[in-house]
Parts: C-alpha cells; sequence; structure tokens
C-alpha cells in the first residue's frame, strides 16, 4: 500500500486529506469541496458562503434563523475516520473543549454559542457555532499596506498592545492560552476598531487529540505532538519542542506579532539562523522603551519574560513618579519608563524642526516621544517653562522620537508640572501633527531626514526665519501651522517612491551611485540614460528644483531615491528593452505608453559606418535621447527632435533614451532603421572603464558632460556624463 507523507515526513494512510500528526494538507489527498451555500444545517443555520479552510476543517458563515437571521461563524470537523467511536470521542473531547470557551465572556472575544453534530449524507460533522465578527484580519491589512509599500506604525502597534493585553489578561485569569496568536487570528473589528481575538488553540488540541489517539478503536497512543499547535515563528520555541505553555507563551506569540506587523516581514526573516536571536533593529528603530518591551516578551528563556500580561501593561504605562504638595519635586533623570508613562495617554506628534547650523556634528541623543515637536528652529538650549521638563538641543533635529536626551545640564522644573508638556495645544493641532507622524512612519522615513527636508523647504520659502527658534506659544501657531502643512505636502511627494527607496532616504551617498554605473554599464547601459530616467522623475514630482544646485541638501537624498527606483526598474527590464532585429530586417519599432516621469532605455548593438534613421512619434512632452557606445557623441539630449539620420561611427551598443514631461499618460513609437544590422564585432575584454566627473554645471541648463577619452568601446560600456541631480558633485 502507498503511503502518504507530509512535507515534515510524517506517515499517512493514502485515503488522508490531511496528516494525522500535524494537519498539513496532503497533496494527492482525495478532493472535498465543503457545504454548498444554501443548505440549512440542524433546522437553524442556513450556509450563505465558505470563508476559509484549515488543516482539519472548513470554516462558514451562516445566518441563524431562529436569532433573526444574526450572521455567525460554523467551524467544521469532520474526522476522517468515520467509525462510532471515533465520532463519539470527538464530540466527547469537543463538548470538553466546548465548556472552556462557553466561560469565556468578554467583548473582544466571539461569543460561544453551541456544538452542532449532524450527519450529512450518511457522514458524520461537529460544527462549533461562533459569533460572526465584520472586519479584516491584521494579516490581511498588512497585506494591503505592503503593496503600498507600507507598515504599521509604532503608534498602531502599541494601541494594539494596549487593547488586546487586558483580553490575554482576562483568559489567562480563567486558565485559558490561547496558543496561536498571530496576525491571522486577531481582526480589525469593523464596527469599533478593537481587535478581536479569534481561533483558540484548544480547538486544535481536540483535533491533534482525535487524529492521533482515537484512530486506531481500543488502542490508547500518547498524547498530541506538541508541533501541532502554534505558528513556527510565532509560538515560543518551548512551545514548538515540548508543547509547554503559559501566560508567558502568548506574550510571546504578541510580540513577534507586533515586529510582524511594524517590518512587514515574516518571523523567519527577522530570526538569526545561527543564534536564533531577534534581528528585528536591522529593519526598523523603536523607542527605547517599545523595543525593551518587545525584547524582554521574546526572551529566549521563559524565566526571562514577562510572566502576565499585566506586567507588559505595566511596563508600557508605568506609574510616573508623584511628589508630596509640601515638598518642592526634584529634577528627574529621564528614563524609559518615565518616557512611556504619557505615550500611552497621548501618542507622539511629529518631530520638531532642528536648526541645521552645524550639519557636520555628531547626533544628540533622541527625545522621549512626548517632548514638544513643534520647535520648528532649534538653535540653542532652551527651557521651556510652561510646559515643565522640556529641553531642547542644539542638534535636536538628529533625535529619534521616544529615546531618552542626555542633556548637558538639568532644567529647573517647575511647581505644578503638567504630565504632558503637550497640553498647551490645540486638539486639532495635536490631531494634525499626530496624522504627520503616521504618515511618516507608514511611509519609513527616517525621522532625522523628514526633519532636515522640511526645514529646507520652509526656509526657502521664509528666509527671513531662518536660524530662529519657533516658540510653543499663539504667536507662533500660524507658522507651525506652515511647517506642518509643508510636511504634509511633502510626505505626499515622497510617497511616489518605492518603500525601499523612502527607507534610504538621508543614507545615500556618491559610492551608491558609483555602484549604480557599474551595475547599469554590465547590461550596455550607460549612467547618462539612468540618470535621464531618474531625472524625469525627480523632475516631475519636484520641477521647482530643475535650475537649482541641491545635490549637497536634504532635497539630493530624494533625487537618489528617484534613480535608486529607476536603477532597479532597469536591473528588473521594466525600463529597459535590447532592441533585436528579426532575420533579414532591417527596421524595428517599439511603442508604449508612458507615466508621468517615466521613462524607458532601449539600446542596439550596431557597428561602425552603418547609416541609422530614428522616427520618434510623440508629442511634444516627450524627450528624446540617443547616445553612441563610448559616451564620447551625443546625438540627441533632452530634445523634441523626431527624427535622426546620421552614419555611426563607433561599434557597440547606442542607447535611445524617452522620458516624459507630461502630467498625463502619453503614447510613444519609435522606429529603428540601419543598414544591414549585424551585430558589433566583439572587442577584446578590458577592465571596467572608470566614468568620469562631470564640472559644475551652470545653474540654468541641464549640464552638457565632459567628454570621456576612452579606448574603442567594449560591451561594458564606458560612460562620462552625470543626470541634471548631480550638480556640483
Amino acid at each position: 500500500m502507498t503511503k502518504l507523507y507530509c512535507s515534515k515526513g510524517h506517515e499517512n494512510s493514502p485515503d488522508s486529506r490531511f496528516c494525522l500528526q500535524c494537519g498539513e494538507k496532503l497533496s494527492g489527498a482525495p478532493v472535498s469541496y465543503g457545504i454548498q451555500p444554501g443548505l440549512t444545517l440542524g433546522d437553524r443555520y442556513v450556509i450563505v458562503r465558505q470563508l476559509g479552510q484549515g488543516g482539519f476543517g472548513r470554516t462558514y458563515l451562516a445566518e441563524d434563523i431562529n436569532r433573526f437571521r444574526e450572521s455567525c461563524v460554523l467551524k467544521e470537523f469532520s474526522p476522517q475516520v468515520q467509525t462510532a467511536y471515533v465520532v463519539q470521542k470527538a464530540a466527547e473531547l469537543f463538548e470538553r473543549e466546548a465548556s472552556v470557551l462557553y466561560k469565556l465572556q468578554h467583548p473582544q472575544i466571539p461569543r460561544f454559542r453551541e456544538l452542532l453534530r449532524i450527519n450529512l449524507d450518511g457522514k458524520e460533522y461537529l460544527f462549533l457555532v461562533q459569533d460572526y465578527v465584520e472586519g479584516q484580519t491584521y494579516n490581511s491589512l498588512l497585506n494591503d499596506r505592503k503593496q503600498q509599500g507600507l507598515r504599521f506604525t509604532e503608534t498602531e502597534v502599541r494601541q494594539l498592545l494596549q487593547q488586546i493585553l487586558p483580553v490575554l489578561e482576562y483568559i489567562h485569569s480563567q486558565n485559558v492560552i490561547h496558543r496561536d496568536i498571530s496576525p491571522d487570528n486577531l481582526i480589525l473589528r469593523t464596527i469599533d476598531q478593537l481587535p478581536i481575538l479569534i481561533d483558540f488553540g484548544g480547538v486544535k488540541q481536540v483535533v491533534a487529540t482525535v487524529a492521533s489517539q482515537y484512530y486506531q478503536p481500543g488502542v490508547v497512543a500518547s498524547p498530541p505532538a506538541a508541533t501541532l499547535l502554534g505558528k513556527v515563528g510565532f509560538a515560543p520555541p518551548e512551545q514548538m519542542q515540548t508543547g509547554l505553555v503559559s501566560p508567558h507563551s502568548d506574550l510571546y506569540a504578541l510580540a513577534a506579532t507586533a515586529l510582524v506587523l511594524l517590518t512587514g516581514k515574516q518571523p523567519q526573516e527577522l530570526i538569526d539562523t545561527y543564534t536564533l536571536t531577534w534581528q528585528w533593529r536591522r529593519e526598523i528603530t523603536l523607542s527605547p522603551l517599545l523595543g525593551q518591551v518587545l525584547d524582554k516578551m521574546l526572551s529566549s528563556r521563559p524565566g526571562d519574560r514577562y510572566q502576565s500580561a499585566r506586567q507588559v501593561l505595566e511596563a508600557l504605562n508605568p506609574v510616573p513618579v508623584s511628589y508630596p504638595p509640601t515638598q518642592p519635586p526634584q529634577s528627574p533623570i529621564p528614563t524609559p519608563d518615565r518616557t512611556s508613562a504619557t505615550v500611552a495617554v497621548s501618542p507622539p506628534p511629529p518631530p520638531s524642526p532642528p536648526s541645521p547650523s552645524s550639519p557636520s556634528s555628531p547626533p544628540s541623543p533622541p527625545p522621549p516621544i512626548w517632548w514638544t515637536p513643534t520647535k520648528t528652529f532649534v538653535a540653542a538650549l532652551a527651557v521651556v517653562t510652561t510646559a515643565g521638563l522640556v529641553w531642547w538641543g542644539v542638534n535636536s533635529g538628529q533625535r529619534n522620537v521616544g529615546e531618552n536626551p542626555a542633556p548637558t545640564s538639568s532644567p529647573t522644573p517647575t511647581k505644578n508640572q503638567p504630565v504632558d508638556p503637550l497640553a498647551q495645544y490645540s486638539p486639532a493641532e495635536r490631531q494634525r501633527k499626530q496624522r504627520l507622524s503616521d504618515r511618516r512612519q507608514q511611509l519609513g522615513i527616517d525621522e532625522t531626514f523628514y526633519v532636515n527636508l522640511v526645514n529646507q523647504f520652509f526656509w526657502e520659502k521664509n528666509p527671513s526665519l531662518q536660524g530662529r527658534t519657533l516658540s510653543d506659544g499663539p504667536e507662533d501657531e500660524s507658522l507651525r501651522a506652515e511647517w506642518d502643512k509643508t510636511a504634509g505636502s511633502l510626505l505626499e511627494k515622497l510617497s511616489s517612491l518605492s518603500g525601499r527607496a523612502r527607507r534610504q532616504l538621508g543614507t545615500y551617498t556618491t559610492a551608491e551611485r558609483d555602484r549604480w554605473k557599474v551595475e547599469v554599464n554590465q547590461i550596455n547601459v550607460g549612467s547618462r540614460s539612468l540618470f535621464d530616467l531618474g531625472d524625469a522623475a525627480f523632475f516631475s514630482v519636484f520641477p521647482e528644483q530643475r535650475s537649482k544646485k541641491f545635490i549637497d541638501k536634504p532635497i539630493g537624498q530624494v533625487w537618489y531615491g528617484f534613480v535608486n527606483d529607476k536603477f532597479n526598474a532597469i536591473l528588473s527590464k521594466s525600463a529597459f528593452q535590447k532592441v533585436v532585429f528579426d532575420p533579414g530586417a532591417t527596421s524595428k519599432t517599439v511603442s508604449g505608453t508612458l507615466q508621468p516621469g517615466d521613462g524607458k532605455v532601449f539600446i542596439a548593438g550596431l557597428a561602425k559606418e552603418q547609416s541609422m534613421e530614428l522616427k520618434l512619434q510623440a508629442n511634444s512632452q516627450v524627450l528624446f535621447s540617443v547616445y553612441s557606445p563610448s559616451g564620447k557623441i551625443t546625438f540627441l539630449e533632452d530634445s523634441k527632435q523626431r527624427s535622426l539620420s546620421t552614419k555611426l561611427p563607433e561599434n557597440g551598443f547606442y542607447e535611445f533614451v524617452v522620458v516624459s514631461t507630461a502630467s498625463k499618460p502619453v503614447d510613444y513609437q519609435l522606429s529603428l532603421t540601419v543598414e544591414n544590422p549585424t551585430p558589433p564585432p566583439s572587442p577584446t575584454p578590458t577592465t571596467t572603464p572608470t566614468e568620469t566627473t562631470t564640472p559644475e554645471p551652470t545653474p540654468t541648463s541641464t549640464p552638457t558632460p565632459t567628454e570621456a577619452t576612452t579606448p574603442e568601446p567594449t560591451p561594458t560600456q564606458t560612460d562620462s556624463s552625470e543626470g541634471a541631480g548631480e550638480q556640483g558633485n
């Protein structure tokens, strides 16, 4: 008899649909199509549709006709072996688990209704009936965000922890361990935006027990394997290895869930395979308090973790130090615990713009998340007495929200110090700043870079204010609003970059640019073509920068981000195409549609002395460039000319670049005709040439490249030009 094996090597009988040990669906197993919509079960539940399918059965949405057609969920379990003994044992175990679920009465846990046992076409089914939760799982929400290059913000994850930890505290008080917390088992309920905990692991334990112990009547087997419960990476190691669970097991899984939501990556991508430790700091930067809490929840030794949900809540919300009325308060040293006391009450607003007067100074330590974020131009230490302990350093813009400062001197405390130094602002301003902070975190943009970029634009619009410290009072309320408006506009413009490019803003260097040159050279594309595409995308979003020297300013990092995206588009061939002539043909036509700021590079291997004719059909907002293989000759550059006839001066790959400056999609059609098109002769391999540096161009026009003196071109193309965005380098 042929056995069936799951991916873990467990042996199963040939008629098994799912692994009897781990529940994995078996390839080659008989196909079952489930219960059809419209069928009424138990004279009460009308099946609406199938919601999903797990290792041991399906989940259905149904309507309860005895309760005004309320929506409910039916979770099916159909034993693979249909004997009276197995079905009876399964029913007994399910009733035992149902009694546990029945006693759980919490508004953030779906209410258990009943255990339903029915016979359909001679087959026994068991169903757990529970309330239906309208909403999306956090896994679904995360996938939606990842498609937009976004993740959950620290503020959102802190809120999730604050809202779900009391639920865990409740179920643990009832001696129930969930055992399977993950983004799939948390639903954001639509009606009130609260997280709902679903799919308790006890039901899966019942299924595992039935599968392992009762498929052979009269035979007593060992308890089910521990690996049946929990998801790899989310469940702690001891749960996956021994099956031992405790309240801290759920806390471990909750911390893993939080990091998945924050990073957009699965646990296997965040755990070092050699040390088996979590390495999430390579992906994100969190406030020290939250980082420390998550690390403790994820400790490899169970004894090092928090032992209860209440301990985690207290760590996230430490009680602020209070002083007797008769004793003047002492100047406290901020600690991670004190930092978070206000965080739970008031989420962090966006950062304060600093003064860039000392850009080369080393960054100072970051401030707590609750410190005043509206100091638009901080050039010196400032003590805001009305806000209590609010301290600002010369380099405050270099700090990250949520971290503790190390001030050189302690400010003088005031009596009746307010708990929240932002309480002086209007609700509208607080809400505005919170939206900006959330949006920046969603986009994954470094806070220091963000502040510097907004400052640049704000100062360019208000040069007389450069270096001045904006107060927190009503006299500067309009200026703070203008700064926030500038920030919002820039964040929306930066959203057109890929998530990867946004996360690197503030870190790009000329070394990165040189690497791009080398890599595109390897596919016979010159850096001039790469920069043409990057310039088009950048100037489409920031047209006011076209005649400015910006590369050494914060906005220069944005130019790098656009070039980075175009570099990846060329390598992936979405913005690159090699023109190949059909056998015996002398012409080739390529066409397509360019989105605003979009572009494409074409290359064709041609020989010296061939006659070439080009014709481009496109409107005047499509610019056309043609470069020789060595980069010595520019036939056209950002031109509106639509035709070119010439005799080719070199062997090699000629480049044809089309970019759009239009605000709407535009079509183009490029026709290339050559006399006797043949590939150029293969040259003797040489080392990759070094591209020359462009001198500083005039500020009113796109720079004219300095020609490189190169030997006869090789398939690895030499290119001497820089993009318009590289002025001053």
